[in-house]
């Protein structure tokens, strides 16, 4: 199987496995000790969740704290729900976990344009005086990059907070600047699913939403898994260290998926993008076949949240593409663990295979 939907979730990195195994202790040992247990196993097991949320940290700006979450999703409501925001303004082109959840917190929020490229023009109106402003760092289905601290500054000349989806930059690219609340997920960066985080700027107060035990800061009820929190912290640390060399052989894996599918139109900025996602279409493609003609690869239409549904991409029509054109997209995600070979053949097989089609 040739994996190339890194967007829907990375590889478990082998450092952020090992991280974790110490803390799956069965009866032979304590690493199965609740963290918030006064005794020494517990206090033990908290020790390592402190040092996972160091190492999360770093990824992101100073002057802020970190609180760990079941994933990005519960992050997010976290920031907007927690918040009190009651007006919002999001991009048209976030993902559904921002998406739906502001339109039950504002059911009139503000819809934000962007361009041909997928970019929001920081000269944007918020006239309308909204409480918070939601723009995503890198897009999970065109990868475009967002100027975030030019939008973040303009949130705050109108008064509002700004919330960021960094899940498809944290680790990848500088942390966004400026926000005052950033979400991030772990099994995006090469670390285990079922744990993410939300970065709250200092002097920030939010209201829990979920209520139990006062856990995680009184934010968020509910024992930590110190194995999920170990390999979190794991997979941070790698990507800090590792950030340069990914983003180098992401740009030769890049390169070369580009040459092999030239003759494709691409979807989203060449300029401004993370260039682990490649987001191409063919007018006249049946994406369907072309997915059934090549079952030993894994690639996706559009966002994996919204797989099967039937509809064209949202983000693909904010961007002013037809509904055919949207429909005949496929987004390529690739990363740290793709080589380069298997990638220039992966993209030659689906070129071949679309050429099959007659498009």
């Amino acid at each position: 199987m040739i994996y190339l939907d890194y967007q829907a979730t990375t590889p478990l990195a082998p450092e952020a496995r090992e991280a974790m195994l110490p803390w799956l202790g069965g009866p032979e040992g304590v690493g199965f000790a609740n963290p918030h247990s006064p005794h020494r196993p517990g206090r033990g097991a908290a020790a390592i969740v402190e040092v996972a949320r160091e190492q999360v940290a770093a990824l992101l700006p100073p002057g802020g704290r970190v609180v760990f979450t079941s994933g990005a999703t519960e992050a997010i409501n976290l920031a907007l729900f927690g918040s009190g925001a009651r007006r919002l303004a999001v991009s048209a082109i976030e993902h559904a976990a921002v998406l739906d959840a502001a339109r039950v917190v504002d059911p009139d929020v503000a819809i934000l344009p962007v361009d041909a490229d997928g970019l929001v023009d920081p000269a944007l109106n918020l006239s309308d005086g909204p409480d918070l402003v939601a723009v995503m760092q890198v897009n999970n289905e065109i990868g475009t990059v967002q100027p975030i601290a030019a939008l973040a500054e303009a949130a705050h000349r109108a008064g509002a907070l700004f919330l960021c989806d960094a899940v498809q930059g944290a680790g990848k690219i500088a942390a966004p600047q400026g926000a005052d609340l950033i979400a991030l997920s772990a099994h995006k960066l090469y670390g285990p699913k079922g744990i993410g985080a939300l970065w709250i700027r200092d002097g920030l107060d939010l209201k829990p939403l979920i209520h139990g035990g006062g856990q995680e800061q009184g934010l968020r009820s509910g024992t930590l898994s110190p194995a999920l929190c170990a390999g979190f912290g794991a997979a941070a640390r790698l990507a800090a260290q590792r950030m340069e060399a990914d983003a180098a052989h992401v740009e030769a894996l890049w390169t070369a998926a580009r040459e092999a599918l030239a003759r494709w139109t691409l979807n989203g900025s060449a300029k401004h993008r993370w260039r682990g996602n490649l987001n191409v279409r063919r007018d006249g493609l049946d994406v369907a076949r072309l997915m059934s003609d090549l079952r030993d690869m894994a690639f996706s239409a559009g966002s994996a949240c919204a797989s099967g549904s039937g509809r064209p991409s949202h983000v693909l029509k904010a961007l002013g593409l037809s509904d055919r054109q949207a429909k005949s997209s496929i987004r390529l995600g690739f990363g740290r663990y793709t080589g380069l070979r298997e990638i220039g053949d992966a993209c030659a097989r689906i070129d071949a295979a679309a050429a099959a089609q007659g498009v």
